[in-house]
């Protein structure tokens, strides 16, 4: 008790501290500090008060198959087994007194050591486990490696141990610190043949698109091991395994490497959220129990997701997920996390059908604190283990604070995303007439964020480029993008399309708040849809692949919207927009299709207007000088060419009642953004 009560000031002034910064929260204000001190209290009994967070996470060092010195030890957690033996090429697949594991401790931790010689790098294995009233093969939990036969499919572990280590080029690589700009990217499918692409070929081909497009950051999903291509990444079944089917745990930290070596940020997607449900590659009834890794009963199954369901509460548990987040710093290197799923592990009812209307929502008993209090020591030990780190929240339910620092009574994440906005952006272009956009509605959608946390923003990311959905481009084209994409061929649906394709992402990256997502591809309007090989399309990959070489062809006009997204982003590096919250509208009108507003000195004006082009427009302006610096009409960018380049104008002083003002009078073409720079 005397423990809790030192910690309690500290807990008490965070909730303070947050409540300051949302009155809102009030009302709630014993839960955040009920909810704070049981992070300290997780956290104590986690280390006991004797060591670090960041040494408690370091499971992986102890856990699974490690060569030390003239021995291979292998440990594993297995509480409800009655005897566990080590089983691969070198037992030729039998068991054997040799490679039985004796337990170690009252806890269910077996060991077994070994002759350096027993095992050779490339043997692959499994655990045999026995329980009461059962057995069955397993993959080790810890494992670093696992490989799938190409001809039977199955999955076993592997010995991995190079003669030589993999040599570290940029071993101390700091990034810039400056607002992410986030390349989505799936290395499976990043490439143009209609096949499994490569760690290697991703770093050869993709990597340098990726620094010439002007993106800070890559986001890399699916990267742990999971036994269903088509998942997306999101059936994680060994979560210390780069998946095999992109190359070796080298190549991939190649790969890190030749990012760092070129400026990009390198960010996993992590999924702690849930759990495939398979029981030999997986951890399902891993020891012959469904509770050992997640919670029992129904609650320990995700029936939406056909998953399982961590349980948080456990310090095995925690031990195994916060080793996780250690391990990708350690290992590989990378710079931080995007948490998917983070919306099914704050609620019992999985956000599923749930609208998330007031704050009652986010405070009561359908809140699940352990994972809530899992996350928060997830953000505190990676931002302990590498400060620099990024981490990034996948929620839809706005739980306050997720983005806030936990020294302010948060969860910790650096970000948060607008996960609002491309859900907008989908309802106006499928549902609403292009003359019926509201531009307050849109205005809102944009700016719709809490004031105290850092959130990224995105017009598109995977999720609306899956099968049964589409990318905003093909929404807007459809199939004419098929036959009419040639530079010579003028077509009115496709300069529509690409018209609001440019605005689209302008706008939303103008109003983002510190950060901006692209999912790969779509820079340029990539045609059609993400689907993965599945027995419903044949197992065919035509649509689990980037055509890379339609951004290339000069004859063809998707060249035209990547250059416009490649010079957007170098507009808003050079003026450092997304450093300066502060944006200003200046003028909105429904029926004009028309909102212009000030970002860090720079006006930005759209007419969305589909027919409507509008000369000498007037809103009232900061009194000065501006040239036009950017226009999305531009013919460099397909469009039409209606505005002369470098542009001055300057504002009129009105000396009218009942105030004085400075006005600009702009020429607007009917869809078409521009922007203007003080001189």
């Amino acid at each position: 008790m005397a423990r809790r009560s030192a910690k309690a000031p500290a807990a008490d002034t965070s909730a303070d501290l947050m409540i300051r910064s949302d009155p809102y929260l009030t009302p709630y204000a014993h839960i955040l500090k009920r909810r704070l001190h049981q992070v300290d209290e997780t956290e104590q009994r986690l280390t006991q008060g004797k060591r670090s967070l960041a040494d408690f996470a370091g499971g992986h060092e102890f856990f699974g198959l490690h060569r030390r010195g003239t021995q291979w030890i292998f440990r594993e957690w297995a509480p409800n087994a009655t005897a566990l033996y080590l089983i691969g090429d070198f037992s030729h697949w039998r068991t054997g007194n040799a490679f039985r594991l004796a337990k170690i401790d009252t806890d269910g931790v077996w060991e077994v050591r070994l002759p350096a010689a027993s095992l050779a790098h490339g043997d692959l294995y499994r655990l045999r486990m026995i329980w009461p009233g059962g057995e069955g093969d397993r993959i080790p939990a810890w494992t670093r490696r696992v490989v799938q036969d190409p001809r039977t499919n199955i999955f076993n572990a592997q010995v991995w141990q190079p003669d030589r280590p993999y040599q570290w080029q940029c071993a101390d690589y700091e990034p810039a610190e400056e607002p992410p700009l986030i390349y989505e990217a799936h290395i499976g499918m990043a490439q143009t043949e209609p096949r499994v692409g490569t760690f290697a070929e991703f770093t050869a081909n993709v990597l340098p698109r990726i620094v010439a497009a002007g993106y800070n950051t890559v986001q890399l999903m699916a990267v742990p091991e999971h036994p269903y291509y088509g998942s997306f990444g999101y059936h994680v079944s060994s979560f210390f395994a780069v998946s095999s089917r992109f190359g070796t745990p080298e190549e991939f930290m190649a790969l890190v490497d030749a990012a760092h070596a070129q400026g990009l940020r390198v960010l996993i997607d992590l999924v702690h959220s849930h759990a495939v449900n398979n029981e030999v590659e997986g951890l399902s009834r891993f020891d012959g129990t469904l509770y050992q890794y997640f919670h029992d009963g129904a609650r320990g199954r995700h029936a939406a997701w056909d998953s399982r369901c961590f349980d948080y509460g456990k310090v095995q548990v925690l031990h195994f997920l916060l080793s996780n987040c250690r391990y990708w710093l350690d290992a590989y290197k990378v710079d931080g996390f995007r948490f998917d799923g983070i919306t099914s592990m704050l609620y019992h009812h999985h956000g599923l059908g749930k609208p998330f209307t007031s704050y009652d929502d986010y405070f009561n008993d359908q809140v699940d604190e352990q994972a809530l209090t899992y996350l928060t020591l997830a953000n505190k030990l990676i931002h302990a283990v590498k400060p620099a780190a990024v981490t990034i929240a996948e929620d839809i339910s706005g739980m306050p604070g997720l983005a806030a620092p936990i020294t302010q009574g948060g969860t910790g994440f650096d970000y948060r995303f607008a996960m609002g906005v491309p859900d907008y952006w989908i309802k106006l272009t499928k549902d609403v007439a292009d003359e019926d956009w509201s531009m307050d509605g849109l205005w809102y959608e944009l700016n719709n964020r809490r004031q105290d946390e850092k959130t990224i923003s995105y017009a598109e990311s995977h999720d609306q480029a899956l099968v049964g959905d589409q990318a905003l481009i093909f929404r807007l084209i459809g199939t004419d993008m098929y036959t009419h994409m040639r530079v010579d061929d003028p077509h009115m649906r496709v300069d529509r399309g690409m018209a609001l394709h440019k605005l689209i992402r302008l706008i939303t990256l103008a109003t983002a708040d510190k950060g901006y997502l692209n999912f790969m591809g779509n820079e340029f309007g990539h045609p059609e849809w993400v689907d993965f090989p599945r027995q419903g399309n044949n197992w065919s990959y035509h649509y689990a692949r980037r055509q890379w070489p339609l951004a290339d062809d000069p004859a063809l006009k998707f060249q035209f919207l990547a250059r416009f997204d490649r010079d957007m982003l170098a507009l808003v590096r050079a003026h450092a927009l997304l450093r300066d919250s502060r944006i200003e509208r200046l003028h909105l009108h429904n029926d004009d299709k028309v909102i212009i507003f000030e970002r860090a000195g720079l006006i930005m004006a759209f007419n969305f207007h589909p027919t409507k082009s509008f000369t000498d427009y007037p809103f009232d302006a900061p009194p000065g000088k501006y040239r036009m610096i950017f226009n999305s009409d531009a013919s460099t960018y397909g469009g039409h060419n209606r505005l002369a380049a470098d542009q001055v104008h300057l504002t009129q002083y009105h000396a009218q009642r009942p105030y004085a003002r400075h006005t600009l009078n702009l020429y607007l073409p009917a869809r078409t953004a521009l922007v203007l720079q003080p001189e």
